[in-house]
């Protein structure tokens, strides 16, 4: 299988290392000659993950993303949502036919309020069938320093999940698949709203006490919201595969490091971009000073406005999302917001 990778920030870096580590030859879009002259003379991405050195002679580097995808058979689409339509504005129609996606993508296309199987669905005709999800509690810069991390690949083909999940594991890198492509989504783009949240009350000063019981409730508040997308959630219990393509014939293990894992250690985690976006918040930045001094994308900030708009249709009970997306949109003061907050945990 020939990989082709659309995104070269510190994700797309790190799950590079991953492919190349494991021998791999990567097919790689990088957005100017400067930086893949850099790249290839210093063997490390000149902007995302420095510590991270590569054997170049894996990585054919191109300004193209139209060529690196004409030349691979799987596509890892590590873009963040917000740019995901501008990147692929010049991409043709046809391109996608015959590829399979594996997307590292943790958040709603935000001009769109899509996830990114729908928006290729819509744009591209790919099929369900061909799409993949990569997610977990995996931070980039761990990886990179290779502490050991897991990461889970769903996907409604099970050997083609299983073949292409063994592509990344490492002795560093643990590898798990599931069938919920669509609850996996949903749950990573939802703990990136909770992580704000989270870094919001480190902001306003509260102590580890509040922060676990917050975390705690917002675990209870993303399983309602998948159980009213018409996931069966449980715990403690394996997630059976699914019997059709409809995201509503799967068993969610609750438990399980893609769902439970990724909300904690992105609530708790000082490598989180979210947590830290939050932190800036409750601390009395500004959204837009907060973005600037970031320099980074909290994948929260528009999920929390695409899944208010999401839920007008699913009608989950989520008030703490509710209230990041009203502290962030609405101009609600934080102090005012977490106030409500400390009324409804229990």
């Amino acid at each position: 299988m020939k990989f082709g990778l659309l995104g070269s920030g510190s994700w797309g870096t790190a799950l590079a290392k991953l492919l190349t580590d494991n021998k791999h030859a990567i097919n790689w879009w990088l957005r100017s000659d400067e930086n893949i002259v850099s790249f290839k003379s210093r063997r490390h991405n000149p902007q995302y993950l420095r510590s991270a050195i590569f054997d170049v002679s894996l990585l054919n580097f191109s300004i193209d993303p139209i060529e690196v995808i004409a030349g691979s058979d799987i596509i890892v689409v590590a873009v963040p949502s917000a740019f995901i339509t501008e990147a692929f504005k010049d991409i043709t129609k046809d391109a996608f036919k015959g590829k399979k996606i594996v997307s590292a993508v943790k958040g709603i296309i935000p001009d769109k309020n899509l996830l990114l199987n729908e928006f290729l669905q819509e744009e591209y005709g790919v099929a369900l069938y061909d799409y993949f999800t990569l997610l977990g509690p995996c931070h980039a810069e761990e990886v990179a320093a290779e502490k050991l991390s897991y990461l889970t690949f769903s996907g409604n083909d099970p050997e083609m999940t299983k073949e292409i999940a063994s592509c990344f594991a490492t002795p560093y890198l643990k590898t798990l698949y599931n069938t919920d492509v669509y609850g996996a989504q949903y749950a990573a783009i939802l703990k990136n709203i909770y992580a704000i949240g989270a870094g919001m009350a480190h902001g306003l000063e509260y102590g580890d006490n509040f922060l676990s019981v917050l975390i705690a409730n917002c675990a209870d508040e993303m399983a309602g919201f998948l159980r009213q997308l018409g996931q069966k959630v449980e715990v403690g219990k394996p997630l059976h595969e699914a019997t059709t393509h409809s995201q509503k014939r799967v068993v969610t293990n609750y438990a399980a490091s893609v769902y439970l894992g990724d909300l904690l250690v992105t609530c708790y985690s000082l490598y989180s971009r979210n947590r830290t976006f939050g932190n800036m918040i409750g601390k009395g930045y500004s959204v837009s000073s907060a973005q600037l001094e970031m320099n980074m994308v909290a994948e929260g900030y528009n999920a929390s406005r695409c899944i208010h708009e999401t839920n007008k249709k699913v009608k989950a009970e989520i008030p703490i999302a509710t209230t990041v997306y009203r502290i962030l949109w609405e101009g609600l003061h934080p102090v005012k917001g977490f106030e409500y907050i400390e009324s409804i945990l229990v």
